[in-house]
């Protein structure tokens, strides 16, 4: 029984430490921070971001291949979107300890500047 318990961990970690590596990267996190808000084009990614288009692509690739994203074909155009509500709450959990107390701050900055 205990060993069955270990090789479950084992697994499951082996799994935690794939979907981190997905994350681990800045302009993946990027791409995934703008898809927060929905939906988006490889194009309007490209000029919300500034990655150049291989650049772009071969994240968004990483993204795929790791199941942190999702696609749909329209016409010409990909437009990808948060896989599921568990990367979404991952996100969420990281842009309140990273992003949210910066985007408090520099609005403090900007305000004291303005007076």
């Amino acid at each position: 029984m205990q060993g069955a318990d270990i090789d479950l961990l084992k697994s499951s970690a082996g799994d935690a430490t794939r979907y981190l590596k997905a994350l681990a990267n800045q302009n993946r996190l990027l791409i995934l921070c703008h898809l927060i808000d929905g939906e988006k084009s490889v194009g309007e990614l490209e000029r919300a971001i500034g990655l150049r288009q291989p650049t772009l692509s071969q994240q968004l690739a990483r993204l795929r291949s790791g199941n942190l994203v999702r696609t749909r074909r329209a016409a010409k155009s990909i437009y990808y979107s948060i896989a599921d509500a568990d990367i979404r709450s991952v996100l969420t959990v990281l842009y309140g300890k990273f992003c949210a107390p910066r985007a408090v701050q520099k609005r403090r900055l900007i305000g004291r500047k303005a007076r």
